[in-house]
């Protein structure tokens, strides 16, 4: 399907300088933009692009001046990153949607299935499972006894969702994602060996909640690990038995929270973070990237290093330990020196 930078402009509230004629049929990045795509610039690091790219269409924001010829059409926008947004979403929504339920899947006689449900070949649907209206189950996942999903939400292949976990409406789940299993939970014996602690609780995820793809959460001991509303969680993510997520969090790929820690609302998590058990995160705490929380973090705080530090005192460490081996010739040459002088004496 085409669109006309003059159609474009009018649904984005946008003016175009240059062919209003021009029509793309697909997206690209700026550099790799080519005849028929549209494309944006949101970062002044890419403006170089603006004039080579062989896109048909750039959006740019309103005070864009180029300083140099630019080929393709310009249509001009208050927020280009938000008419992006708006773009992608209407361009998501136009794809072809999964429907129907596959007679390749296996669906209790037991479970409950909302209207306009998509289930795929070899998924499986335990007794006593819910599945709201609109949820799209792709193939091979697994919904394990009682659990309940709510409507609109996606299971992506290969999502395992174990025995009496909760999952919110329009929450997106991504391929192998792995909820319930059991919290590392294992009581030592003299001998050496280890008990199992049974792990009775369960997994309540809320609603608009998205989890990345091979992204792990414990059930809990008793009671429940909790995922509050809007949460975002990336790839490769292990959260333990007994968290609480708090609403609205967001949380880079590699990030692992241990047992019992709880986290507060709209906190930012870097990318292999990790975070001792039984400690308390406050509300909006930004965690740099690799840093390691062992001690409760107040609210507002920003956290960086190994052990972990404020920030403007791991910043003035770091002013200081970088030049550690230079610091460690100096003191060298000042105990040598110190040690001729007292000689001489």
């Amino acid at each position: 399907m085409e669109f006309t930078a003059e159609m474009i402009a009018g649904l984005l509230g946008g003016t175009v300088i240059g062919d209003k004629s021009a029509a793309v049929h697909t997206v690209s990045s700026i550099e790799g933009g080519k005849k028929g795509s549209l494309t944006y610039l949101t970062n002044p690091k890419y403006e170089q692009y603006v004039y080579s790219t062989e896109a048909s269409i750039v959006l740019v924001n309103n005070d864009f001046e180029p300083k140099s010829e630019v080929k393709a059409t310009l249509i001009a926008l208050p927020d280009v990153g938000a008419a992006v947004l708006k773009l992608l979403e209407m361009y998501n929504a136009m794809k072809p949607q999964k429907k129907g339920i596959s007679r390749m899947a296996s669906i209790s006689e037991k479970a409950t299935i909302g209207e306009n449900c998509y289930i795929g070949d070899f998924a499986v649907i335990e007794a006593g499972a819910v599945i709201g209206d609109g949820a799209k189950i792709y193939p091979q996942c697994y919904v394990g006894d009682g659990v309940k999903i709510g409507a609109g939400t996606t299971l992506y292949p290969g999502v395992k969702i174990y025995e009496g976990c909760r999952v919110g409406a329009n929450c997106i789940l991504h391929a192998g994602a792995v909820i319930g299993a059991d919290g590392f939970g294992f009581f030592p014996k003299p001998d050496g060996t280890f008990d199992k602690i049974p792990q009775l609780g369960n997994v309540i995820i809320e609603d608009n909640v998205e989890i990345g793809a091979n992204t792990c959460i414990d059930r809990a001991k008793t009671d429940s690990t909790i995922i509050r509303k809007g949460v975002k969680l990336d790839n490769l993510i292990q959260i333990g038995h007994n968290v609480e997520v708090g609403e609205n969090t967001v949380s880079s790929a590699q990030t692992g929270i241990a047992g019992t820690t709880k986290i507060g609302h709209n906190c930012f998590i870097g990318g292999q973070v990790g975070i001792a058990d039984h400690i308390v995160v406050g509300n909006y705490v930004k965690i740099g990237s690799q840093s390691g929380l062992d001690k409760n973090v107040v609210d507002g705080d920003i956290r960086l290093g190994s052990p972990s530090l404020p920030g403007l005192s791991y910043h003035r460490s770091f002013t200081v330990f970088k030049t550690l081996p230079d610091l460690q010739n100096r003191v060298r040459d000042l105990e040598k020196k110190m040690k001729s002088l007292s000689e001489e004496k």
